[in-house]
């Protein structure tokens, strides 16, 4: 007998096309996913995901960090910080700036993106949702953001696919990283959010072959082709309760040890 999934609630953050939100939303519709898509969000006022949600009557928002961001910048004790948000705390927790980047200029940054942070949260809170997925949101979350969403700490619900078998090549382009750096191989990663830039625990990747003669959007394409596949399969894996968290724990010798939260699926 199959096992009944009950039916999640799903949000979503873009900022540009959203091929990998019409997957999701692709999924949800032919019952491939057990979810249902409740609201799509965008910093870009542009973004072109929107028509998507549009056509599928899905509710959508638009808070817009570059306008955020300018007016911080021109104006950074506006106090528009949002009454909850502690600098040292936020700056204690992250772990996308190194330790010798300017303290300065790092806790203007958390600053500026706790306002925009929070702009996000309130349009955020007119929903309930299980799970949030982000489908090429090209921000970084905070631990502001974060742990106000990961209301707990051992189900952590907001997941992301990056173009890259991480934890290689993190970051922005991880599809022209793979293809500068000569790989034979390329893929893709969904994997939970955590304080740090593409470093949370690994839920599924995929891989393909790099040709002697493939371009970059060769690679691009292959890439893009199998995100389409492993984004709905681990939000499935999400819906049915079969991802959780564990703690291993290595012996790498001569008293070193190495320890990593991992997702187990069940």
């Amino acid at each position: 007998m199959a096992q009944s999934v009950d039916v999640i609630q799903i949000g979503a953050l873009i900022s540009g096309g959203g091929t990998n939100l019409q997957a999701i939303i692709d999924g949800c519709e032919s019952g491939k996913i057990a979810g249902k898509m409740v609201f799509v969000g965008t910093d870009n006022p542009n973004a072109k995901g929107l028509q998507r949600a549009k056509k599928h009557n899905i509710p959508a928002f638009t808070v817009d960090y570059g306008a955020i961001l300018r007016e911080f910048k021109s104006a950074p004790d506006s106090g528009r910080l949002p009454a909850d948000f502690n600098p040292e705390e936020i700056h204690a927790r992250q772990s996308i700036f190194h330790d010798d980047a300017d303290i300065g200029k790092v806790a203007l940054c958390l600053k500026s993106r706790a306002i925009a942070e929070a702009a996000l949260l309130e349009k955020m809170d007119e929903y309930d949702f299980d799970l949030l997925v982000l489908a090429g949101f090209m921000r970084n979350l905070t631990p502001y953001f974060i742990d106000r969403v990961n209301t707990d700490p051992e189900r952590p619900k907001i997941m992301n696919i990056h173009p890259a078998l991480l934890p290689v090549f993190p970051g922005v382009d991880g599809y022209g990283d793979t293809y500068r750096y000569g790989c034979k191989v390329g893929g893709c990663t969904v994997h939970f959010i955590d304080y740090g830039e593409d470093t949370g625990p690994i839920i599924g990747q995929r891989c393909f072959q790099i040709a002697e003669g493939d371009t970059l959007e060769d690679v691009k394409r292959k890439g893009l082709e199998l995100e389409w596949q492993l984004y709905p399969e681990c939000i499935q894996r999400f819906a049915e309760g079969r991802l959780r968290l564990e703690k291993r724990s290595h012996d790498l010798g001569k008293g070193k040890t190495y320890v990593r939260t991992v997702v187990a699926v069940d």
